[in-house]
């Protein structure tokens, strides 16, 4: 399998069809999902029908994927995925950073560490000048891996949920980093 990205601790991958059955286990965790759909279950058709083929999805203007499979080097366990892809097929210079790993992950620093290596190949070798993340407002571990990666608060603002989910009440918050500010030395 090819490796697009190593870090100390992580291996990121290209997803493939055999992964299917470690994206259900991940999307079926309640506490995993709580922010994206509230905990309801996915099926397993939702995840051949919907998740893998945005998965798989080449972007043209980075030659790569925009999702990867995460994988603890040491002992090649799926972990979860990272996201940085270009938010148009044919434009590289804005990306969003985004990242789902299981519980077993959490806690440990592997959403940081993937977070910046991937802002890192961003900024370095695919053409990006600007990283934005979402999330909910209340969903602070995902905001705290976003400050620690060297995002800072944009804004907050509300969309329209078709189903609402707890706490979706107070709306979301965008971060972002530029690479002008991730060239600048870091304190």
């Amino acid at each position: 399998m090819p490796v697009f990205l190593e870090t100390a601790r992580l291996v990121l991958r290209p997803f493939t069809a055999a992964d299917a059955p470690h994206l259900l286990a991940l999307d079926n965790d309640p506490e995993v999902m709580r922010y994206i759909n509230g905990g309801r279950p996915v099926s397993a058709d939702t995840i051949r029908e919907r998740t893998l083929p945005r998965l798989l999805h080449d972007h043209p203007c980075t030659g790569t994927r925009g999702f990867w499979a995460a994988e603890e080097k040491a002992t090649g366990a799926f972990l979860g995925w990272f996201e940085l892809r270009p938010l148009t097929d044919h434009d590289p210079t804005v990306v969003e950073l985004g990242y789902r790993l299981n519980r077993a992950a959490w806690g440990r620093g592997y959403a940081t560490e993937g977070a910046r290596a991937l802002i890192d190949k961003g900024c370095t070798d695919l053409g990006a000048e600007r990283v934005t993340a979402n999330t909910m407002a209340v969903n602070t571990g995902s905001r705290r891996v976003m400050e620690k990666a060297g995002l800072t608060f944009l804004r907050a603002y509300t969309e329209e949920w078709p189903d609402a989910i707890e706490g979706s009440e107070h709306g979301e918050v965008e971060y972002v980093l530029t690479r002008a500010e991730w060239k600048a030395p870091r304190p």
